[in-house]
């Protein structure tokens, strides 16, 4: 670890399967206020659509909620999904919310829909055209931003000059080499498609192109973190986890659920082979074992930023985790202040 390393938090809003949304939204509020409260730097939502245990569809009414129910902590969106929007629209919403939260407002972008092809179409009819015109309307995003375009036809108010960071989200090599060409910041998904991660930085890193936004490479890794005070509750908990992406690639759509004694019942060698792939960013443990580990990958990913999810059941579980990755970040930030 060279620098200080900054903590931040992507909340998926993911509805338990005893649950609603309503409940979902409060337990929202709960974890940011933790978060902001314990020095956290960023919290993000996402945006997913069409499905019945994300509370997160409509992410920049929940960004605004979020950032008025905290103090300090940085708010954003991990992402937007650019294809489904008009730049215009996205860079008033988020002109607005910075003018509401001037220096707290994040804006990270992601080309994917978000949802299923029936849904994107349904989102967009030339949602595909606009998924392959990402680059330019990333561009068109900025200048609405910029205070160039106030002599131009079409103009975002409030959004001229805000100065709203902007981010480039993927999980391919693509999203790199955008994000190194424009001279953005870069975040990694590899909280669910770890397999190119440390390839894409390293490319992202060496194609860097300084811009008058960032001047040095900045990265950011997304992981799935599940903490406890004991390595057996730790990997309980972390059950609830594997049965999600279980759902996933089963495509059953259920809320997240319970954690279970023993996965052996519920998914064959096939499917645990697929959820080990797409869950391989992902650390379980102690506080001890999750310094020995998250100190190597921070030290081989050369990462700015880890950005942690959290799919716990248990609310109550899933704060102390929050805390004592905390925790965890703050013990490995004092020695490596210490050892320098």
């Amino acid at each position: 670890m060279k620098n200080p390393i900054s903590l931040s938090i992507l909340e998926l809003a993911i509805i338990n399967n005893d649950s609603n949304a309503t409940e979902t939204l409060n337990k929202t509020k709960e974890i940011a206020q933790l978060t902001d409260a314990l020095g956290y730097k960023r919290f993000w939502l996402a945006e997913h659509h069409n499905m019945a245990h994300v509370a997160s569809t409509a992410t920049v009414v929940l960004i605004g909620y979020v950032a008025g129910q905290t103090q300090n902590i940085r708010v954003g969106s991990g992402g937007i999904m650019l294809p489904n929007h008009s730049p215009l629209i996205v860079a008033e919403q988020f002109g607005t919310l910075e003018t509401l939260y001037p220096g707290r407002i994040d804006l990270g972008l992601g080309r994917a829909p978000g949802t299923d092809q029936p849904t994107a179409e349904a989102i967009r009819k030339d949602f595909f055209e606009q998924a392959q015109r990402f680059p330019q309307n990333v561009s068109k995003l900025q200048e609405y931003f910029s205070e160039e375009n106030a002599t131009a036809n079409v103009r975002a108010f409030p959004a001229e000059g805000t100065k709203v960071p902007i981010w480039i989200l993927g999980s391919s090599m693509e999203s790199a080499s955008l994000a190194a060409a424009y001279g953005f910041p870069y975040a990694f998904a590899g909280h669910f498609a770890p397999r190119q991660m440390y390839q894409a930085f390293e490319f992202y890193r060496s194609n860097f192109q300084p811009s008058k936004f960032l001047d040095k490479p900045k990265t950011m890794a997304c992981v799935n973190i599940i903490a406890a005070d004991t390595i057996e509750e730790a990997d309980r908990l972390s059950t609830s986890l594997y049965q999600m992406f279980l759902n996933l690639i089963r495509n059953d759509r259920k809320g997240l659920q319970p954690p279970v004694d023993s996965l052996d019942d519920i998914m064959s060698e096939e499917e645990r082979f697929h959820v080990n792939q797409m869950i391989a960013g992902s650390f379980v443990g102690t506080k001890k074992q999750l310094a020995e580990d998250l100190k190597k990958f921070i030290d081989y990913s050369r990462i700015d930023e880890v950005m942690i999810t959290s799919p716990i059941f248990d609310h109550q579980s899933k704060l102390k985790s929050l805390k004592l990755t905390k925790e965890v970040i703050d013990e490995l930030n004092e020695e490596k202040k210490n050892y320098n």
